[in-house]
Order: C-alpha cells, then structure tokens, then sequence
C-alpha cells in the first residue's frame, strides 16, 4: 500500500532504490506516528471535519495498535512502504471507510515532521539524563580523589601539578557546556510542525494550536514554509549537540587509555573491565575505553555527513532527507551506549596516590617555586632565571605541597558551584 497509488504499478527496481531501508528505521517512529495521528483525529472532531464517533473510534484503534507497534518483533512488511502506510491500512482494516479519513488535512510530510519531533524530543531528554547521571559520577570521583596529586601536561610533556580531583571535576564542568547543546537542540524540535501537511499549508479549517497542546510541545512552527524547512535542520542540530558530548567522551576515553598505559601508570582498571591478547598473557587492554573513543569519534563526523545531504537544498520537501535517518538513528543508540559504558567503567577506575614519588615529576613544582619568590618580593623574570639556575645545577627543591586558592584550582575545586552550574542547566 502506497499512499500516492493511482493505479499504477511503480517499477521494482525504482521501488527498491527509493525505499532503501526506510522500513526497518521507521519501526523507531511508529510509536510518534501513532500519537501524532491521535491528536489529528483529535483536533478533525474539533473543527468538524469528522464525527466525535469517528473520532473516539479512530483514537481506540490507534491506541490498539500501539500496543502492537511496541511488541518485539513488530515489521512493516514489504507492500507497505512506510510506517504511515502500514498504520493506515491497520487502521482501515480495524474501522473501514472512517480508518480513511485519518489523512484527512495532512500529508506524509508532515507527519514524519510530528514523528521526528517527538522523537528527538524523547532522546533528547534521554540522553540529558544519561549526561547528568555521568556529570554525578566524575563530581563524587572529584570530590573522593581532590587530595590525590596528577601531574599536568603541555606538549605531552611534564608540566605542574594538577590533581584527580581537577581531571575529574574538569569532564563534568565540560559536559554542562554540552548539556547547554543539548537544550538548545530541545528548544529547536520542541515545535510542533502538524498542518504544515505539504509545505504550504491547508484549505480545511485545522486548529495546529489544539494539536501543539495535545502532543505537548511548547510552541508551534507558525509558517507552515518554515516547518517544512525544519525538516534536516531539526536533525542537524541534534547531530551538533551529540557531537558536543562525544567531544567530551572521546578525550576522556583517550586520558584513560594513556593514562592506564606502563608509561604514564596512573591509573588501574579492574581485570573485568579490560581484555587480553591471544600471543601475550601479560596483556591488560582498555578496549571499552578505544571504542568509546572510536564511537565518540564517528558520531563527530556526522553533523558534517548532514551538512553535506541538505546544504544546497531549495526549501520544499525532496527526497534526500529520508536518508538523514540511516545517520542519526544508530548515532543515537551508539551514544546512549557509549554514555552508559563510559559511567559503568569510570566509576571502577583506581587512582594511584604515589605517583610523584618517581623523581621525573619533581619540576612540575618549578612555576609554584617561582609564584612563591615573586609573592617574596622578587620579579618574575629574575625568580625564573634563579629556578632555572637550581634546575641545571640539581639544587632544585620540590615543594611539600600544593597552595593554590583561586577559584577551581588544585586546591579550591568549586565542586558544589559546578554542581550548581549544571543543575540550573537541567531545570
């Protein structure tokens, strides 16, 4: 069943070519057509244009067909060519001629419209969730492991002392920063674009403001031009703001992978957390850690992949945007699994507390020395020559401990401001 058949039968292979794999990534849609398609029969009984009966009739047989969209298993099977034709012709099946009347005042456009909407909204919110409850993690680890001294690098070379408490606190403050691309890609799509049908709108007497209402988005998409042209850029945002959190994983995946190196030893991982080769027994891999790196990785790679299909498209719809899916949907799964693998693993991770015992740390203390001359009474330049002095001669002292005040510093992290900072973000 296509929903733009006149009777005449479409060439197979154009039909394969067009279709691609569209109805195995419209199954994730079916629940939002559905709900998009309750607040349509909806709003037609308000303006009219069918019965109440018609109506309550339509909503009972959507609803029953919900549950078995969600059943394990459930395909759109290879006469239908979308999720939209196949839940018409279930609810034809069910009602008969008033199972027609579900399209009435709108169009597959906007339709998938309302269905992507609702379904970035949902992940959005989902993987916010899943942000926070890493954010949580790294802010205990910060607060358990702020005494524990880290050396810092520049040039992947020594360079002052940082802590584990800085490394931890660091990844959670920089995931606000991605929580702020999260929300503003949850303000793009939390428009509803229903009775955009087309792209330009209908001749029934349609109330889009019942229907915003009823599929609770926070405004509407007025100029129905401008909520057809959401359509790639909805998308596109969300694939910048998931590109911002995998910015964030991918870099703390690669500090794990360096740091539990024999070299850098600053870290250990649990024995089932990591894996072995076949040849060498002594091997204790941080695979977990490269893949999330190489997922975080590919999803960066992809608000340029969508950039690239909708860059030099006119406004209107064109057929290119159906390929936006085979994209964005897996990315979405493989961040939400990368999030959820990267707090199962991070939060087993064991900090070593010995670490500047090793005397190759010594002059990560040689800028604390010369800050210390200067508050003496000596300029700058002259303490550093005098520093840099002692460190040729091997007369260099390391300082016992860290002095740092300011404001998320070694030794004043602002843990609960971060805190603060996030959660005003969340709510």
């Amino acid at each position: 069943m296509k929903l733009w058949e006149k009777g005449i039968a479409t060439d197979q292979k154009i039909e394969q070519f067009t279709v691609g794999n569209d109805r195995e990534l419209d199954t994730v849609l079916a629940k939002y057509d559905i709900l998009g398609s309750i607040a349509h029969a909806k709003m037609l009984a308000k303006v009219n244009l069918i019965s109440t009966e018609e109506a309550n009739d339509l909503c009972s047989a959507l609803q029953d067909i919900l549950q078995i969209t969600e059943k394990e298993g459930f395909i759109i099977e290879n006469q239908f060519e979308d999720i939209h034709s196949k839940i018409e012709y279930m609810l034809i099946e069910k009602l008969g001629d008033t199972g027609k009347k579900i399209h009435t005042a709108r169009s597959r456009n906007d339709q998938v419209l309302v269905d992507m909407h609702l379904y970035l909204k949902d992940e959005i919110i989902t993987i916010k969730s899943l942000v926070v409850t890493l954010f949580d993690l790294l802010i205990t680890l910060a607060e358990k492991n702020q005494n524990v001294l880290l050396p810092g690098y520049t040039h992947l070379q020594v360079a002052m002392p940082s802590s584990f408490g800085l490394w931890f606190s660091a990844y959670a403050e920089s995931l606000i920063d991605d929580f702020t691309m999260l929300n503003a890609a949850l303000q793009i799509v939390d428009q509803n674009p229903l009775g955009s049908a087309a792209g330009y709108g209908s001749s029934f007497p349609i109330d889009r403001t019942f229907t915003t209402e009823k599929l609770g988005f926070s405004t509407l998409k007025y100029n129905v031009v401008a909520a057809q042209m959401s359509r790639g850029k909805s998308e596109k945002m969300m694939a910048f703001a998931m590109s911002s959190v995998a910015g964030t994983l991918s870099k703390l995946a690669m500090d794990v992978c360096l740091y539990l190196s024999q070299n850098f030893n600053f870290i250990e991982l649990p024995g089932h957390l990591t894996t072995g080769s076949s040849i060498m027994p002594h091997k204790k891999n941080p695979d977990i850690f490269e893949l999330i790196r190489g997922k975080s990785n590919k999803i960066q790679s992809l608000p340029y992949e969508l950039t690239l299909l909708t860059n030099n498209l006119p406004s209107g719809y064109h057929r290119d945007y159906q390929l936006l899916k085979e994209s964005l949907f897996p990315a979405i799964e493989s961040l939400k699994s990368c999030l959820e693998m990267t707090h199962y693993a991070i939060k087993d991770i064991v900090v070593k507390e010995t670490i500047f015992e090793d005397p190759k740390y010594n002059y990560s203390f040689t800028v604390d020395t010369i800050n210390e001359m200067v508050v003496g009474g000596i300029p700058f330049r002259d303490a550093y020559k005098i520093v840099a002095e002692q460190i040729e001669n091997g007369t260099f002292q390391v300082p016992q401990k860290t002095n740092h005040t300011h404001e998320g510093s070694i030794n004043n992290l602002c843990l609960e401001k971060i805190r603060q900072k996030m959660y005003q973000s969340y709510f």
